[in-house]
């Protein structure tokens, strides 16, 4: 037996220092690693864990917001003007369609013969909302009517997808009454929810676009409220109940406007656009403003043509929105859209004689008594100024001039005042011609009061843009018809409301309240802001909100002389009230010691159209004064077709027997 010698023990290698260290310090950090991600695990299982499972919840709902009814729009008594009523749209489903391309043309096809609308424009319209908010339904039409709902109520499984669904929409009992005022509303647009007005509105909500609806938007719309749509991985909706949240109905806007005289002025415009057709005048537009002076509360304001308002509650096709907007017409076509009354700007003939004659008095150049305006025509250079039909006055006061509105007079006192610089201009303003008014509608459009400063920036402009088409000057350069400095001629047509002057009715308007507050006031006057808001109420009734007494505060006050005042008061009142007054006529059987009217004609030469027809009055009274001023586009001389439109309104307004009566004055 052999046996083996033990063997020795193995000798231990002694780890190196540094092999040590690394060891240690991998050990050291994997328990940190290991320690942070237990750490972790804590922290959204045991800390986060509900927020995340809050989050998962919403992952699998979709939000589809509830519309809110709007706010009503009421007339100063509370009457409606504007309201809500419920109609049947008809919507489609986006997750409840055929899946393929062809079920959906031809389900397209089907409902589009019901509905009376092209496949294509069905297939857009639900292109359009999937793409702006998926899974809400897809409103394809409003108000379809009782036989198209009947229909698909009948052949429902025919329709897959496709359902009915009371809405709240936009109703305007007087149809196309004072549309440009109370605006229209519409689907939010994308450019519309980057504006800070907009902040929070989701897609698709229903906000003002225009008029009223639009500036008081915020108050009107309400708050949305929102119903959850359940969804699974896949994206698709399951049954669920989910209980909505409900919308808040906006608040209720009251405003200014008298319903009684809104509608009266409509139907006196409308009559006196039809009288000068019927005496074969285009008479194309018109456009009235009626405002408590003292305040500067509109009590009625319209424009003709206008348009119905509930167009708007249903997506507009390409053709009814080029009617609307006059898109692709004629220069000089009437715009449905267009508030003729704040963004209509037109020279203004003779009505703009009061406030040159302001300006000369206050200026110091002009006597009262002195007479002026002698024969037919005056001239400057070979220029002739004329009276209209060439006219010859004699030479007249102050006074007279304005109650026979003599051309010549107020001719020369344009050319003496050129000599004292922009006196005309400046009253002008100081009175409101040519500046923003602050209504609280949107677009309103300053106008221009032309003078030297003008004339020459115009000036460079013009040779700018000639030098730019040296060859096509004329079809792309207009801002002058010629490059001259200003000459006193211009000067001369400024002071009869003619040449390069662009004002407003509702700007006139303000100019004659101005004059009428300096006028009761001893020469302490102001400029009142018009406005059409009066208050915010909630639906119960309950004012939230005043609006009036900011639009109060005068925005400018003037002192004028009162000697001076009751000059130009007296010289307008006789033309309203004494025989040979441009107006006088039109204001027969009228009770001037109850209600004195001073009123002021102006036709106004438009280059290659008939006169433009205005007409401005202030009918005085110690309750319920009022300023009326009217204008109709080619309607000829103002007391053949304004002046009796002014006086509709006035009778309605203070329930005077209703006469339309043509005037015969020729004057401009």
């Amino acid at each position: 037996m052999i046996v083996e010698p033990p063997k020795p023990p193995a000798t231990r290698v002694p780890v190196p220092p540094a092999l040590a260290v690394r060891a240690a310090v991998l050990g050291v950090l994997a328990l940190v690693l290991f320690g942070v991600i237990f750490f972790r695990l804590w922290y959204l299982q045991i800390l986060s864990g509900n927020q995340y499972v809050q989050q998962a919840n919403a992952n699998r709902l979709r939000e589809i917001p509830i519309p809110a009814p709007r706010g009503e729009i009421l007339d100063r008594e509370g009457r409606a003007l504007v309201s809500d009523r419920v109609a049947n749209a008809v919507q489609v489903v986006p997750t409840a369609l055929p899946a393929s391309g062809a079920g959906r043309g031809e389900l397209y096809g089907a409902l589009g013969r019901v509905l009376g609308m092209s496949p294509r424009r069905i297939a857009l319209l639900v292109a359009h909302g999937e793409k702006e908010l998926p899974y809400a339904p897809v409103t394809i039409k409003t108000d379809a009517g009782p036989a198209a709902l009947t229909v698909l109520a009948e052949h429902q499984s025919e329709f897959p997808g496709v359902e009915q669904q009371p809405v709240s929409i936009r109703s305007y009992p007087d149809g196309t009454m004072a549309a440009q005022v109370l605006g229209y509303v519409g689907e939010v647009s994308r450019k519309e929810l980057k504006r800070k007005g907009f902040r929070g509105v989701e897609p698709r909500t229903i906000v003002g676009q225009a008029g009223l609806e639009y500036y008081y938007d915020n108050w009107l719309r309400g708050r949305s409220g929102e119903q959850r749509v359940e969804v699974n991985a896949a994206g698709e909706a399951v049954p669920a109940y989910i209980p909505p949240e409900p919308p808040r109905a906006g608040y209720n806007l009251k405003t200014t406007l008298s319903l009684g005289l809104e509608r009266a002025g409509e139907s006196a415009l409308h009559e006196g656009i039809e009288s000068a057709r019927a005496s074969g005048k285009p008479a194309t537009a018109g456009a009235y403003v009626a405002l408590d002076p003292r305040s500067g509360e509109i009590l009625a304001l319209g424009s003709d043509p206008s348009f119905d308002p509930e167009k708007f509650t249903h997506p507009l096709t390409e053709s009814e929105y080029k009617e609307l907007t006059g898109a692709g017409s004629a220069a000089g076509t009437p715009r449905p859209l267009t508030n003729l009354a704040t963004e209509g700007v037109y020279p203004t003939g003779s009505t703009f004689k009061p406030i040159t004659a302001m300006a000369a008095l206050e200026g110091g150049f002009l006597s009262p008594s002195e007479g002026l305006g002698g024969g037919q025509c005056i001239s400057v250079g070979t220029e002739p100024f004329c009276n209209a039909g060439h006219a010859d006055y004699g030479p007249v006061g102050l006074v007279e001039a304005l109650k026979v509105s003599s051309d010549t007079y107020f001719f020369e006192v344009g050319e003496r005042a050129n000599r004292y610089g922009t006196v005309i201009q400046n009253m002008a303003h100081e009175l409101g011609v040519g500046e923003e008014t602050g209504i609280d509608l949107p677009g309103e459009i300053d106008g221009l009061v032309p003078d030297p400063k003008w004339r020459a920036e115009m000036n460079k402009l013009q040779e700018a843009c000639e030098r730019e088409h040296p060859h096509d000057a004329s079809a792309r350069c207009g801002y002058v018809s010629e490059v001259k400095p200003w000459t006193v001629g211009e000067n001369m047509d400024l002071a009869v409301g003619q040449g390069s002057l662009q004002t407003s009715p509702l700007q006139m308007a303000v100019a004659y309240s101005t004059l009428v507050n300096a006028y009761l006031n001893n020469g302490e006057g102001w400029r009142p802001t018009p406005h059409l808001g009066l208050e915010i109420d909630a639906h119960d009734g309950a004012l939230a909100q005043r609006l009036g007494t900011a639009h109060y505060a005068p925005r400018h006050r003037v002192r004028l002389d009162p000697e001076h005042l009751d000059l130009v008061f007296e010289g307008i009142h006789k033309a309203a009230s004494e025989s040979g007054g441009t107006s006088a006529d039109v204001w027969t059987g009228w009770n001037q010691s109850a209600h004195p009217v001073f009123g002021k004609t102006g036709t106004a030469e438009v280059l290659g159209k008939l006169e433009q027809s205005w007409y401005m009055c202030y009918v005085a009274d110690a309750e319920r004064p009022i300023v009326i001023a009217v204008t109709v586009e080619q309607g000829g001389f103002g007391a053949e077709t304004a002046a009796p439109i002014a006086r509709l309104i006035a009778s309605a307004w203070f329930n005077q027997p209703r006469r339309f009566v043509v005037g015969t004055s020729k004057t401009h």
